[in-house]
């Protein structure tokens, strides 16, 4: 059984106390990663300031076998709990990359009273392949009853050799979590009209992953928000060539909420 390398997969949390920050920040991985993806973008974030906590999600950054055991309802009660974990921030905003960010939109319709911003970075609201299109069409088939399916892993989405070098990969996951992806695409898609805090959407144009065309849509649908199109880099932005574009206008908005 490969196990991931701990330091790298670790939940992490930077920054001065919630309390002490102008701004605290939930950080929210995607699916199949760790908080890995994002660590670059808490520290620098928590340089400027800002209190940073990312949850390894249930199941993920460890083995590929602890997938088994949870699902889109385990994600969503970890990010929660982690959301509330940070009360007596002044300002809240939560940023998360590809799934991170439908259980960013999740969470900021369900507390609205308490999220002061939303941060979604290449957020997997309709899926690029072919193949998951299909799985998605497909799902409900009786077919997918008869005994766990695996689906191999053998890369990660960044344009950048050095760095897509050193991620930690879960080699393979089962198919029963993509059907999960499944159902927070659509819990998402049921909480954008409950969604009123200031968005910023990043996408990137050469984003194997995910549909950018339909995550730059997304801020039409949005009350305040932003909209940014990177011209580098792929899926994993807080990783990739245009990672400092990207931490630039993040750190904008959160100054703009702060305010």
């Amino acid at each position: 059984m490969l196990r991931l390398d701990d330091a790298k997969t670790a939940p992490f949390t930077l920054g001065p106390p919630p309390t002490e920050a102008d701004v605290a920040v939930l950080l929210l991985h995607g699916f199949t990663g760790s908080p890995w993806e994002v660590r670059p973008l808490g520290e620098a974030l928590a340089a400027r300031g800002a209190h940073v906590t990312c949850p390894r999600l249930p199941g993920h950054g460890t083995t590929a076998e602890a997938m088994l055991w949870a699902g889109h309802r385990e994600w969503l009660r970890s990010a929660q709990d982690s959301l509330d974990g940070l009360r007596g921030a002044k300002k809240l905003v939560i940023a998360g990359l590809s799934m991170g960010g439908l259980l960013g939109m999740v969470l900021a319709a369900r507390r609205t009273h308490r999220v002061d911003g939303l941060v979604l970075m290449a957020p997997v609201l309709e899926v690029a392949s072919r193949q998951a299109k299909a799985l998605r069409r497909l799902r409900f088939l009786p077919v997918f009853d008869l005994g766990e399916r695996w689906i191999q892993k053998k890369t990660t989405d960044i344009e950048n050799d050095e760095i897509r070098a050193t991620a930690p990969i879960l080699p393979r996951f089962p198919l029963s979590r993509m059907f999960d992806l499944f159902e927070l695409q659509d819990l998402a898609r049921d909480a954008e009209p409950r969604i009123t805090c200031p968005t910023l959407i990043i996408g990137a144009v050469n984003d194997h992953v995910v549909e950018t065309s339909a995550v730059m849509a997304l801020a039409d649908r949005l009350p305040f928000s932003k909209k940014v199109l990177l011209q580098r880099g792929f899926h994993i932005i807080p990783r990739d060539n245009d990672r400092a574009l990207a931490l630039t206008e993040i750190s904008h908005f959160l100054d703009t909420v702060a305010r």
